[in-house]
C-alpha cells in the first residue's frame, strides 16, 4: 500500500520529535497507530465485504448456469422420450400383430397335440413313458 524505506521512517520521526517535542510525541505516536489501525481494519473490511459479494456474484451466476444446463437437460429428456415413445408405438403396433400371431399358432399346435392324444388309433403313443418325465424312484423316497 504505501512504499516507506527506512530512512524516509527515520527523517519522518525527527521532524516529528522537532515539531512536537519529546513530551508530545509518545501521546501523538499512540493517536497516530490507533488511526492505522483504524484505516487498516476499514480496508480490510471493505475488502471482505466486495470479495464477498464478488463470490455471492459468481455462485448466483454459476446457479443461473446451473439452472440452464438442468433446463437444456430435461428438455433434451422430454424430446427423448417423445422419440422413444414414438418408436415404441410403432414396435408395439408391429409385435401386437406378431404376438397375436404367435398365440393362434401356439393355439392350434395345442389343439393339434390334444386331438392327437384323443385319437384312438394312438394307443402305442399313450403307453410310451417319457423317461424326462417318470420320476426316479429310490428306497427311501417311498414310505408306508
Amino acid at each position: 500500500m504505501f512504499d516507506f524505506s527506512f530512512g524516509e521512517l527515520l527523517v519522518v520521526a525527527l521532524v516529528a520529535l522537532v515539531v512536537l517535542g519529546p513530551e508530545r510525541l509518545p501521546k501523538a505516536a499512540r493517536f497516530t497507530g490507533l488511526w492505522v489501525r483504524r484505516a487498516r481494519a476499514q480496508w480490510y473490511s471493505v475488502k471482505s465485504e466486495l470479495e464477498h459479494e464478488l463470490a455471492s456474484d459468481e455462485f448466483r451466476r454459476s446457479l443461473h448456469d446451473g439452472r440452464d444446463v438442468m433446463r437444456d437437460a430435461e428438455e433434451q429428456l422430454r424430446d427423448l422420450r417423445r422419440d422413444l415413445d414414438q418408436v415404441g408405438d410403432v414396435d408395439h403396433r408391429a409385435d401386437g400383430h406378431d404376438a397375436h400371431h404367435r398365440v393362434e399358432e401356439h393355439r392350434d399346435a395345442h389343439h393339434r397335440e390334444e386331438r392327437r392324444d384323443d385319437d384312438p388309433r394312438d394307443e402305442d403313443r399313450r403307453d410310451h413313458v417319457d423317461p424326462e418325465r417318470t420320476p426316479i424312484v429310490t428306497p427311501g423316497t417311498l414310505r408306508d
